[in-house]
């Protein structure tokens, strides 16, 4: 079956936006990410500014402890989510598109028209980018992403007690640090526009399955993408056996 809907997991910094939005394009399809953001800010009432926060990230600072504290019954977030799950489910029907983040993979998980996709990064590559790109300059860059990071998979365990970035949650996972965005973007619409999808599996040359993290030691066992990494990257290609 084609993969009509595309969702993008990403870690901060690594680009993710940025190969989502680029993928829709190629595949001449909508993207969901601000537009996302503006629906749901539409709807709930909300700020925008706040919505990009609480609809992805758990409170930082002193608030953190407060964001499991339902002793009061539901919270601002809880609402958030609950339109956040019930507009994501209405696009995926709409029409073929690429969802950017919002636990998308988790509230998608049962169709099999969806390819799940991870993009991370070493912390070098994610410093590097945050600077050039947005400017980060306020406090440390590993500082910063390590606090996104954090606050991103405590949500995203909260919301769907899963783990954040674990690859056995994503059907590919992309270092975009190492591929490098453009060949990220080339072999996600290619997964996109095949047919049938074999399950990929990730198996670490101990015998356990890792985290997206560490790809570049495991054993990608999928014909679409091998063949793609084999093409466009040999140097990597060496270090995957198939």
């Amino acid at each position: 079956m084609e993969k009509r809907i595309i969702t993008i997991s990403r870690e901060f910094g690594s680009g993710g936006r940025t190969i989502g939005k680029l993928v829709a394009e190629h595949l001449g399809i909508r993207c969901y990410d601000a537009e996302l953001i503006q629906k749901l800010a539409a709807e709930s009432g909300f700020d925008e500014n706040y919505v990009k926060e609480a609809g992805e990230y758990t409170p930082g600072g002193f608030l953190a402890s407060a964001f499991t504290d339902r002793s009061f019954g539901p919270t601002n977030e809880d609402l958030l989510w609950k339109l956040q799950y019930r507009i994501i489910r209405e696009l995926a029907e709409k029409e073929p598109c690429v969802i950017v983040g919002r636990c998308a993979d988790f509230i998608l998980q049962e169709r099999t028209d969806c390819l799940k996709v991870f993009v991370h990064a070493d912390m070098k590559f994610r410093a590097d980018r945050i600077v050039r790109v947005y400017g980060e300059r306020e406090k440390s860059p590993e500082a910063r992403l390590k606090e996104k990071d954090k606050r991103r998979a405590a949500y995203y365990r909260f919301y769907t007690d899963m783990k954040w970035g674990d690859a056995a949650n994503y059907h590919v996972a992309l270092d975009s640090g190492v591929i490098g965005i453009e060949k990220c973007v080339k072999v996600i619409e290619s997964l996109g526009q095949h047919r049938t999808i074999p399950a990929l599996r990730l198996k670490h040359r101990s015998g356990i399955c890792g985290t997206a993290s560490a790809l570049p030691k495991c054993s990608i066992r999928h014909p679409v993408l091998s063949a793609l990494l084999a093409w466009h990257l040999p140097h990597l290609a060496r270090r995957i056996g198939t």
